[in-house]
């Protein structure tokens, strides 16, 4: 085993969940990831729609469980001493396959071994094991350091977005689906009145496209006299899932180095954007026909590797006012598509 140590730390993540362009839901899910070397872990593990058992949703006398577990204060949940890093964001059932690794103590250091994937009781590493990946040897107190952090307290906050809008009514809709992704959403005609600490509760403020530009600069100047620093972004279209993209996308502000996916654009009829780290990525086109109809169209879905990639655009998809959403694990992209 090597001798090398590798660094380990812990870092809030995101499987957003969304309205997919068929009408189906996909549930969100903020979660905890671990970072190993810098890295999110599961960016190791290519086109895993996975979650760590570190969720914000679960019950605090299981999350405080999971995190005893990690610092090997219980027995291994699982034989052979392995431990459930990733699991299913839908149901969390082991049937539907899990990331695991054998965690023990060697002297006062800790090690991760033997990756795999695991369906069942017993992991099969010669067929499931993830060759190549690990073992992680972790400094003892830097390891135990992290993890009683949790226990102190040090969540992943929840994700609320502030809708303002004159109509209130208008914004019911994309508020509901936001909810029903896991955001919380509220709505309100003005920023007057809200108190400072309300203010700093939201991740990001989405203006209604009725929003006067004066009504727009006064709800800035109240963000900034709370000190809530947080996004201010315009409602392109009123598309549903347009808009809750939009939301998701001025959420992650801030968190590049934990991108998967970077710096969509459109132009000559194409998308072309970045990934950095091997994922699944889904382009889905939004625009409102000359009726005033909200069009929703899947372009493309695939599993890509880490680099610059040019996807050709379906004209009809995305004629007129359109706009792109590109979405993988942790990562949603909006941009429009000009004419």
């Amino acid at each position: 085993m090597s001798a090398e140590y590798a660094t380990f730390g812990l870092a809030p993540a995101t499987r957003p969940g969304g309205l997919l362009a068929g009408g189906d839901l996909q549930v969100h899910r903020d979660f905890v990831d671990f970072v190993v070397d810098g890295r999110p872990l599961l960016y190791r593990l290519s086109d895993l729609d996975a979650v760590s058992p570190l969720a914000s949703d679960v019950p605090p006398s299981l999350f405080t469980a999971q995190v005893r577990g990690l610092l090997l204060e219980t027995g291994a949940p699982l034989p052979d001493g392995r431990h459930v890093l990733y699991g299913c964001p839908e149901c969390e059932d082991l049937a539907c396959g899990a990331v695991t690794a054998v965690i023990e103590r060697d002297g006062q250091d800790v090690v991760w071994r033997d990756f795999a994937w695991q369906t069942g009781d017993r992991a099969d590493l010669e067929r499931d094991g993830y060759h190549g990946m690990g073992p992680f040897r972790f400094r003892g107190d830097e390891y135990r350091a992290a993890l009683n952090a949790l226990l102190d307290g040090d969540l992943p906050g929840s994700r609320r977005v502030l809708l303002v809008g004159p109509r209130v009514a208008q914004l019911a809709r994309p508020a509901a689906a936001l909810r029903a992704v896991g955001i919380g959403a509220d709505v309100t005609q003005s920023a007057d009145g809200v108190p400072a600490d309300e203010l700093r509760s939201y991740g990001a403020v989405l203006f209604g496209r009725a929003v006067p530009a004066r009504e727009r600069d006064a709800v800035r100047r109240a963000l900034a006299g709370a000190g809530a620093d947080v996004p201010c972004v315009d409602a392109l279209a009123p598309v549903v899932p347009l808009l809750v993209a939009q939301a998701e996308q001025a959420l992650e502000a801030g968190r590049d180095d934990h991108r998967r996916l970077t710096d969509l654009t459109v132009a000559d009829g194409a998308a072309e954007f970045e990934v950095v780290a091997a994922c699944r990525v889904r382009l889905t086109a939004h625009r409102v026909d000359r009726l005033s109809r909200a069009r929703s169209r899947d372009l493309f879905d695939a599993l890509l590797e880490p680099g610059r990639h040019r996807v050709p655009l379906d004209p009809p998809a995305v004629r007129g006012k359109a706009y792109l959403v590109a979405r993988t694990a942790g990562t949603v992209l909006v941009t429009a598509v000009r004419p």
